[in-house]
């Protein structure tokens, strides 16, 4: 676990043997639900220290640490197999986290994750964003959502924004060339309540390319028509 540690402690998080042991227990299932359906192409051990538990762990360095205390509530949109969101309640177990998974199957196995992993205060939601935006006990209730990989930022913050709570951040784990993708998304990002943008390049020890988080602070509540029905946000983006 090596590289997990390296590249934790270079962001700032700290990891205790017990969380080196859920890691580990992750790894695992993950391994298992491969089998079954598609969770990752990376199955490499040391791979997925870098390219899955520290990348994840890297949106830590987007944020001020009072985001990760107890009380603060994450929503992970998109989820898959439970990445950013796992290893982010791993390794800040205060936080009460959410995963929203369309995908019957990747449901279930988040469900079973949690359950394996002893993680307490996780919430699975199967369902997609654009109908969870709109149920009343989702909408503006997090004051960080997270995403992995979704979608373009301009369709993407149609479909994270309606989550975060005004005050609160959302967080968009991009690769390097991210810059045109923030400057077509402005006029989305203002419509939809969207505030500051910031973009943070990270590249933790051991990780094989650098990734850029893009920040956006919630300044006002969304409107109430967003987000609008499956598949229009990324078919035609505002």
């Amino acid at each position: 676990m090596d590289l997990l540690i390296a590249g934790a402690k270079e962001l700032g998080v700290g990891i205790d043997a017990r969380q080196v042991r859920q890691f580990e227990m992750y790894y695992r299932e993950m391994l298992e639900g491969n089998s079954r359906m598609s969770l990752t192409g990376v199955t490499d051990w040391e791979e997925t220290q870098t390219r899955h538990f520290v990348d994840s762990l890297s949106v830590a360095a987007a944020l001020p640490r009072r985001m990760f205390q107890a009380g603060e509530a994450l929503m992970d949109v998109g989820s898959g197999g439970g990445l950013p969101g796992v290893p982010l309640k791993i390794a800040y177990p205060e936080v009460s986290v959410t995963l929203l998974e369309a995908n019957g199957k990747k449901a279930a196995f988040l469900r079973r994750l949690v359950e394996v992993l002893g993680l307490s205060g996780v919430s699975v939601v199967r369902g997609r964003a654009e109908e969870a935006g709109h149920r009343p006990e989702l909408r503006e209730r997090f004051g960080l959502v997270v995403s992995r990989a979704v979608a373009r930022l301009d369709a993407l913050a149609e479909l994270t924004l309606p989550f975060c709570r005004v005050g609160g951040t959302t967080i968009a784990q991009k690769g390097p060339d991210v810059r045109r993708e923030v400057d077509l998304a402005r006029n989305a990002i203002e419509a939809l309540g969207g505030g500051d943008v910031r973009v943070i390049e990270a590249r933790p020890a051991g990780s094989p390319a650098p990734r850029t988080l893009v920040a956006v602070s919630k300044a006002r509540p969304t409107p109430k028509r967003f987000p609008r029905r499956p598949g229009i946000p990324s078919k035609r983006p505002l």
